[in-house]
């Protein structure tokens, strides 16, 4: 069993950079591949990004690839997602996922762990 908690959201300027957090508990988060998502209101939950268990692989939606940057520390049972060069179009409610499986997925269902989420907004 794995529980996450995102943190790190907030209101921040078109153009301007968050760092978004993932805690993780549970043993086996270290060998557990993440994966970033977000919903924007009237949307569906669309993947961001993923990452492997070990943190060498990962992939990245084409609309946020170049901006934004996924990576875990395992050590501290932790994932994060820094994204920069922000858009009023990644305002959005950004989750974190984690599967019991060392490779990622892109599909929401093939994550059986989700956090509860946090705000991000971009103003232009």
């Amino acid at each position: 069993q794995v529980q996450l908690v995102e943190s790190g959201g907030g209101l921040v300027q078109a153009g301007g950079s968050l760092r978004l957090s993932c805690a993780a508990s549970g043993r086996t988060f270290g060998s557990s591949a993440m994966g970033w998502f977000r919903q924007a209101p009237g949307k569906e939950r669309e993947l961001v990004g993923s990452i492997n268990w070990r943190g060498d692989s990962t992939y990245y939606a084409y609309s946020v690839r170049g901006r934004f940057t996924i990576s875990r520390d395992n050590a501290k049972n932790t994932g994060y997602l820094q994204m920069n060069s922000l858009k009023p179009e990644d305002t959005a409610v950004y989750y974190c996922a984690a599967r019991r499986n060392a490779m990622p997925a892109i599909g929401a269902r093939d994550y059986d762990y989700w956090g509860q989420g946090t705000q991000v907004t971009v103003s232009s």
